[in-house]
């Protein structure tokens, strides 16, 4: 920093000090005699000017130290830039020195945020290839071993493998489209039970080859929602069941109400969760026993649902025994005004 340029950051100073001595000299002048007048008001100029000279003059190259300390942290740079930073000389450098502390840890968060998103979509993408990939390499190896299959099976294997592929697709596109949610919505009165029976027939198949058995109320049940990304959480939550229940089991769908919230059960009588694991289904990426025994799976799945049913005021549970049942809830907090809601989101 230049000394015409403190002397700028002063001028207010300067002007109230030239205020004030015109004001002592035309005192002076007016209450001593005409002979010593001219001589005290000189006097009285003069000191007050050398004071104030030194005051100006000492406080510049005290500022100038801090400015130049503070020069050499901003040049040096680096991730600990606010415990470098010199002390404060005054309320307002403590004011200032504050919020350069409060940006920086602001931005490390939002740093290393990008950090976590960045390794969890390279990990979610990886384990999708993974996953991806067996459909694939289960086609190939069908086309070279169909020489003494007939045509119908062939095709048939080739849709549960082309399904899978489906599967792992719509998956993708809905977590690379989360964040954008805000902009791709829209609420009105949703039929639990038709969706659920439009759930059913996508994965038929598997029903019936799994010899799975299919209950559920048939109730005029409607909640407000948006039935493409509602339609995806019901579609995951039937896939799961369906990964996890041994052949002959049975997926039964009800429903229930109470002055708080409307709730959708969808329960299988599959191989359950374990105690440990119950409390981290929802977590990204996490397959538990279950998932690293039984199949291959990125672990998105429930992740999907929970983080989408969340986003849409709604809420999903677990509750589950090891060898006996698992029993995924839909909630449905009645809330009158989703609009209002969600512009509060």
């Amino acid at each position: 920093m230049s000394f015409p340029n403190y002397l700028k950051d002063k001028r207010y100073f300067v002007m109230l000090y030239a205020a004030l001595m015109l004001f002592v000299s035309v005192i002076l002048a007016i209450s001593i005699p005409s002979r010593s007048a001219l001589s005290n008001v000189v006097y009285v100029n003069a000191v007050c000017f050398v004071i104030a000279a030194l005051y100006i003059v000492i406080g510049f190259y005290y500022r100038k130290w801090f400015l130049k300390e503070l020069t050499a942290v901003i040049e040096q740079g680096g991730d600990s830039i606010a415990a470098a930073l010199p002390l404060p000389q005054n309320a307002e450098q403590a004011q200032y020195l504050q919020l350069i502390g409060k940006l920086q840890r602001e931005h490390a968060e939002q740093m290393q945020q990008l950090v976590n998103e960045k390794r969890d979509h390279q990990d979610f993408i990886m384990s999708w290839i993974h996953e991806v990939k067996l459909p694939i390499a289960a086609s190939r190896l069908l086309i070279s071993n169909s020489g003494d299959k007939s045509v119908e099976y062939i095709v048939d294997k080739f849709e549960d493998e082309l399904g899978k592929i489906d599967g792992c697709v719509e998956q993708a596109l809905y977590y690379s489209r989360i964040d954008s949610f805000s902009r791709d919505y829209f609420i009105t009165e949703v039929h639990l039970a038709q969706m659920m029976k439009d759930c059913v027939k996508k994965h038929a198949k598997l029903f019936i080859n799994k010899h799975i058995r299919f209950e559920m109320e048939q109730t005029g049940f409607e909640v407000q929602s948006d039935g493409k990304w509602l339609a995806f959480i019901i579609d995951q939550v039937t896939s799961n069941s369906l990964k996890y229940t041994k052949e002959g089991g049975k997926i039964a769908v009800s429903f229930e109400e109470d002055s708080k919230e409307k709730r959708m059960l969808i329960v299988d009588t599959g191989i359950g969760i374990s105690a440990e694991d119950i409390g981290r289904v929802f977590e990204k990426g996490f397959t538990g026993a279950n998932g690293r025994a039984q199949t291959k799976s990125t672990g998105m799945g429930l992740y999907l649902a929970k983080q989408l049913a969340l986003k849409l005021g709604h809420d999903l549970s677990v509750q589950s025994e090891e060898e006996r049942f698992t029993r995924m809830i839909i909630h449905f907090p009645k809330i009158r005004n989703y609009g209002e809601w969600y512009s509060s989101k």
